[in-house]
């Protein structure tokens, strides 16, 4: 009977522990878990201020001030256009000759 409460105590001590390691274990996965969402949640959060912030740098009016300003840039009038013919070779364009 001895040998048998022995191997009884013994698994007890034995799974007793093994509990203990898995509620640890438990709870270090879950507090990776919740670091994680975290994490998860702030890069979201930032990739809508970056997105909303690239709409405020694309807007047409900026980006026509800035070929204004940096490119020195201009708006097409008649006056400034010049018209190419479809069978127009490159090289008598570029010297001003005639197709």
């Amino acid at each position: 009977m001895t040998r048998l409460s022995v191997v009884l105590f013994a698994a007890v001590i034995f799974s007793a522990l093994y509990l203990v390691r898995v509620q640890y274990d438990s709870r270090r996965f879950f507090t990776e878990l919740d670091r994680a969402n975290a994490e998860a949640h702030r890069l979201e959060t930032e990739r809508s201020r970056l997105e909303v912030e690239k709409r405020a740098e694309a807007t047409s009016l900026r980006v026509e001030k800035l070929a204004k300003e940096k490119l020195a840039m201009r708006t097409v009038t008649p006056a400034i256009t010049e018209y190419v013919t479809a069978g127009a070779s490159p090289s008598s364009v570029a010297r001003g000759g005639k197709p």
